[in-house]
């Protein structure tokens, strides 16, 4: 017969942890509560080559870029065209930086009534479409590059054939030797599951904002922001999951190896890893489709139930050292607590 130990103690302490670890979380949504849902219109100088096309440039006050932003070829190769001169072009290379000199309406032209007017150098200047200015060129900002090398490479499925090796090898490992994972013998701690429902949860409002808002992107993607102040709801929501992510993988890593030996500990962060990016990929394609919203809920739901688990258990069985609601059978190991 094994003696129950009461873990009214060790509760108190997990409270207290809890609490200090999500106190920045908390402090980030009220300060979110209270930030500004719109962005601030920047002024812009306007070349109209025509009149008729005043409506239209009443428009390009909404750009999501503006005079003087610097821009990098990321293309092998293009051509800026020398207007109003036709059929003379200056030939840029992929590296060479321009600056968006002036931004005008044509309203003749079927394909894209705005142009762009790009100056490399004081003698290289030339205009482009604004389609192809955002295919092509890129702000000369780290979050941005990362963006645009995210959303048009092939890094992404890199990332998941990266991911399925990494699942392979836990499975392989886990097979072999009883290795803790995400949710499915997890450790002794919220902050795993949380993470994962983090990364989903900003998945899903990435994809929402590509569907529903297109512009909010294109206007972050252009001027980028770490901060979730003065932005719109639902990119406020995202920059905020995203800084709730790095806080409690700070609390994963903290705890991960507290809890397991180090060589589990590793595994067991390549695991979360896995599970974390699997989570990015197949929320944002769910989303895309309307399901990724039930399956967030669901999600949502397990954290909960994990939660309320986690605080409702009051003891610790004294043969495996794991938390039991009630004394009596250990429902893990068998042992009879008293």
């Amino acid at each position: 017969m094994i003696y129950l130990h009461n873990n009214g103690f060790n509760m108190n302490m997990l409270l207290k942890k809890c609490r200090a670890k999500l106190l920045l979380c908390i402090f980030f949504l009220f300060t979110f509560l209270l930030s500004g849902c719109h962005y601030a219109v920047t002024d812009q100088s306007i070349h109209n080559d025509s009149i008729a096309a005043i409506d239209s440039s009443n428009n390009l006050l909404q750009r999501s870029y503006s005079i003087n932003t610097n821009l990098e070829l990321w293309a092998d190769s293009f051509l800026i065209e020398e207007l109003p001169i036709k059929d003379s072009y200056f030939l840029l290379e992929k590296g060479k930086r321009v600056v968006v000199a002036e931004i005008a309406v044509h309203p003749t032209d079927t394909v894209d009534s705005i142009w762009v007017k790009l100056a490399h150098s004081q003698e290289v200047q030339g205009w482009v479409r604004e389609s192809e200015l955002i295919e092509y060129f890129v702000p000369t900002d780290s979050i941005s590059e990362t963006i645009y090398l995210l959303r048009n490479t092939y890094a992404p499925y890199f990332i998941i054939v990266f991911a399925v090796l990494v699942i392979i090898l836990i499975l392989r490992a886990f097979s072999k030797r009883k290795l803790r994972s995400v949710y499915f013998n997890d450790i002794d701690s919220i902050y795993p599951l949380l993470l994962c429902f983090l990364i989903s949860m900003s998945a899903t409002l990435y994809e929402s904002m590509q569907l529903f808002v297109p512009e909010t992107w294109e206007h972050f993607y252009f001027n980028p922001t770490l901060s979730p102040f003065k932005t719109p709801l639902i990119l406020s929501l995202f920059l905020l999951c995203i800084w709730a992510s790095v806080i409690v993988f700070i609390a994963v890593i903290d705890d991960s190896f507290k809890l397991l030996l180090p060589t589990a500990a590793v595994f067991y962060m390549l695991g979360l890893f896995s599970a974390c990016i699997f989570c990015y990929f197949f929320f944002i394609y769910t989303t895309h489709y309307y399901v990724g919203y039930l399956l967030l809920l669901i999600l949502f739901i397990l954290f909960i139930r994990k939660v309320y688990k986690s605080l409702s258990c009051n003891y610790v069985c004294g043969n495996c050292r794991k938390k039991i609601k009630d004394k009596g059978i250990c429902p893990y190991c068998g042992a009879d607590n008293q």
